[in-house]
């Protein structure tokens, strides 16, 4: 890596965290630069936790913030040093591997992490200068994690741990699980250090702005609904209980200042009568508290099944906020699904059922025309002057009749609809896309991750 000066890498590093999705402003950027003329330079895990107070705000930005953190602040740079000291274990450079594992445990066991722990970090950066260097190709050499622990299984090294850590107590009991928890959580440190002890290598050879675009995973606000995966979607359903109060507040926001109450005669004439008994201003009565109607229609076909995935769990959530609630979930027919997210049923399992039990698909392929013609023809009722419908789908057809006439007349009978696409923009009218022109009918809105989906609930006027 080459030298820049401190200023420089505070300018990179705010850059870098900007373009992995953590929101820096001016202003704390400014911030964080003025601190770094108040506190100790030569303590690396104050500065990190300096850099955090000023420039994170969410605990999901964090561990992207931690990841940038290390590349640009590494904690050394090069081989690091010296590996080897006499009486503090093996030569960690020729040593035969079991005792290079038996030395991992017993770190592990001692509860050595890569918080400021100088045996630790020593060990990682000599098991990935020993084990990490592999071909990457034709003449070409990189830095891989794999290899350091496919070499010292570090998983593998648990029954021992856990043996050592009883000392013949009574297995299956609260001794045993909270050892396990703790040596569980050890063993992720270590792999976590080896990776990020990867990466410094890697940046240090190819540039840290080059491997910071490819480190860091954008926050859990900013994933691709299209791209998904298990783990986002456990994160995914945290976020999404704020959004259904505030969707349903907005909506009904709407609602009350669409038309006034009735006129309220008797303070209007008391008004009046300031006025020499002329009514220069009318009173009239507060609206009683509303709660509007819901009605969702989700598009659960295979090309958007992540997104649908998180769409019912919003629907779940919607549930405990609107008065009514009515689901349906289409492939290339309809059906509705609303009784499978009763309160207090699991939302997963609920899923689960909609997809074995629903009649939603006949032939597999998304038909978007006869599902909207199936909806009105069994469920008109659904959608009424209290009612905001809401569609999800990325409005590909599969080149069948969009039924345009359907979609405005079930957008017309509603109070306010709104149809919220996981595409980019860019896509739109592409292949079988129909989105400018259901977008005629119904407004449509680009939503492909949370951030988005937080704006267009923000915007709605």
């Amino acid at each position: 890596m080459s030298k820049v000066s401190l200023l420089d890498r505070h300018v990179g590093f705010v850059q870098a965290l900007r373009a992995a999705g953590v929101p820096v402003s001016p202003a704390e950027g400014l911030d964080a630069a003025r601190m770094l003329a108040v506190i100790d330079l030569t303590r690396r895990e104050t500065l990190r936790e300096a850099y955090a107070a000023t420039l994170v705000k969410r605990a999901a930005h964090r561990p992207g913030f931690d990841t940038l953190f290390d590349l640009w602040f590494p904690p050394v740079t090069g081989d690091g040093g010296p590996r080897h000291e006499p009486g503090r274990g093996p030569d960690l450079e020729n040593a035969e591997v079991p005792a290079l594992r038996e030395h991992l445990a017993r770190l592990l066991r001692e509860g050595a992490g890569p918080s400021g722990d100088p045996a630790f970090g020593e060990f990682v950066r000599a098991m990935v200068a020993r084990f990490g260097h592999m071909p990457a190709g034709p003449g070409r050499q990189s830095w891989f994690s794999y290899s350091v622990l496919r070499a010292l299984s570090p998983g593998t090294l648990m029954a021992g741990m856990l043996a050592l850590e009883l000392g013949g107590q009574e297995r299956g009991g609260l001794a045993e699980k909270v050892a396990r928890r703790r040596l569980t959580d050890g063993i992720a440190g270590f792999e976590d250090a080896v990776a990020a002890e990867v990466r410094r290598r890697i940046a240090e050879e190819s540039g840290v702005e080059r491997i910071a675009r490819s480190s860091v995973r954008p926050p859990v606000d900013r994933v691709d609904f299209l791209r998904v995966t298990n783990a986002d979607l456990a994160a995914l359903r945290r976020e999404v209980y704020p959004l259904a109060r505030r969707l349903a507040s907005r909506l009904a926001a709407r609602h009350r200042l669409g038309r006034r109450g009735r006129l309220d005669f008797r303070r209007t004439v008391r008004a009046s009568l300031g006025t020499g008994g002329v009514p220069l201003v009318t009173h009239a009565r507060p609206r009683r508290p509303h709660k509007p109607e819901l009605v969702v229609l989700c598009d659960a076909s295979d090309s958007v099944s992540a997104f649908s995935h998180f769409t019912l769990l919003l629907t779940y959530a919607l549930r405990e906020q609107f008065t009514k609630v009515r689901a349906f979930a289409f492939v290339d027919t309809i059906d509705e699904i609303t009784k499978y997210f009763a309160p207090g049923a699991d939302v997963l399992d609920a899923i689960t059922r909609m997809t074995k039990e629903a009649d939603i698909s006949r032939f597999g392929r998304s038909d978007y025309g006869h599902s909207f013609e199936r909806f009105a023809e069994r469920y008109a009722d659904a959608v009424g002057p209290k009612t905001s419908l809401l569609i999800l789908g990325d409005a590909r057809t599969n080149y069948q009749p969009p039924r345009l006439d359907t979609v405005r007349r079930l957008a017309g009978a509603a109070r306010h609809a709104y149809w919220l696409n996981p595409e980019p923009r860019s896509q739109w009218d592409t292949g079988d896309s129909a989105a400018s022109a259901y977008g005629t009918a119904v407004p449509m809105h680009e939503c492909r991750n949370v951030a988005q989906l937080a704006g267009f609930i923000e915007d709605i006027a």
